[in-house]
């Protein structure tokens, strides 16, 4: 459990363009709950609500989810921070948290942080199903980096 900060401008457009945002908090909430059930991610009584950042609460089996649940939250455009109250009712060691530079990709950032560039896969399976394909990732977004 903690505070998550995240690149406000950056980010999956769960939202919509600017003119066309939900205007109103519940509409947000409806449009955030919308993006982590899209997902498939577990999470049973999600409870998100809006301050100076997203606050989720909820309870889940393991910290793989807890954390795809903390990402998929603040990889959205326009939120900054998220704050984690999630329980976990089987916890494992959790994961590092890795924010995408310029120029990198799966296999680059793997070599920086396994030593090996082919354990790209390891990256891409933890971070499913936020990402679709190796190769889609951008400046800014926030990765799970399980431990080996």
């Amino acid at each position: 459990m903690g505070l998550f900060s995240f690149i406000k401008n950056a980010g999956k457009k769960v939202f919509g363009k600017k003119e066309a945002e939900p205007t109103g908090e519940e509409a947000r909430i409806t449009a955030l709950k919308g993006a982590v059930t899209q997902l498939g991610i577990p999470v049973d009584n999600l409870r998100i609500d809006l301050a100076q950042q997203v606050i989720v609460e909820g309870s889940t089996d393991n910290n793989a989810d807890r954390e795809k649940v903390i990402l998929a939250l603040g990889n959205v455009e326009g939120v900054g921070a998220v704050a984690d109250n999630i329980e976990v009712r089987n916890p494992e060691p959790e994961s590092t948290f890795y924010e995408v530079k310029k120029g990198d990709y799966l296999s680059k950032i793997a070599k920086e942080v396994y030593g090996d560039p082919m354990k790209y896969p390891v990256i891409f399976e933890a971070n499913k199903p936020m990402l679709k394909d190796p190769d889609e990732i951008y400046p800014g977004q926030i990765l799970r980096i399980p431990a080996l």
